[in-house]
């Protein structure tokens, strides 16, 4: 079966910098649901459509292809008071934009009395080479399609 919209795939995969230092590489495969439904980066979809099991692709994206560039907006310095007690390095917070949207940041350090919070994803501003296998293709349920993701197995369970 040809990879297409509607279609479920599983994926191996491994993420890495530009110059080759692996970031991540996949224990469980990756099931995603094929077909504009932001489960997986465009760029993935766009180089998967149309193949079958046992593709093997090496993609070479750069940042706004991948998790985006960086945006120094969303790097914060706030007094530990300011914070819940127990605030730890590696924990995320919910907070706002300078423009009012809610959104995610990372607690980077917290020195002295001060923490250093960043709502960038992790992999922002980074040239990343994806490695990516294609295990199994199958057609979508009706159910996965109206709920815009994979059900079962490494899916999303309800």
């Amino acid at each position: 079966m040809k990879i297409e919209k509607d279609t479920v795939v599983t994926l191996r995969y491994k993420v890495a910098q530009a110059n080759g230092k692996l970031i991540e590489e996949s224990k469980e495969p990756m099931v995603y649901l094929h077909g504009g439904y932001e489960n997986t980066l465009p760029k993935i979809e766009e180089a998967l459509d149309g193949k079958e099991r046992g593709y093997e692709v090496s993609l070479l994206l750069n940042p706004q292809d991948a998790f985006g560039e960086r945006d120094e907006s969303l790097v914060r310095s706030i007094p530990k008071k300011e914070f819940p007690p127990g605030v730890k390095v590696g924990g995320q917070l919910e907070g706002v934009t300078d423009s009012g949207q809610p959104h995610v940041f990372h607690v980077m350090k917290i020195k002295g009395d001060t923490v250093h919070l960043d709502g960038n994803h992790p992999l922002a501003g980074m040239e990343l080479r994806f490695a990516l296998k294609v295990m199994g293709v199958r057609g979508a349920t009706a159910e996965e399609i109206e709920h815009r993701h994979v059900h079962g197995e490494h899916g999303h369970q309800h």
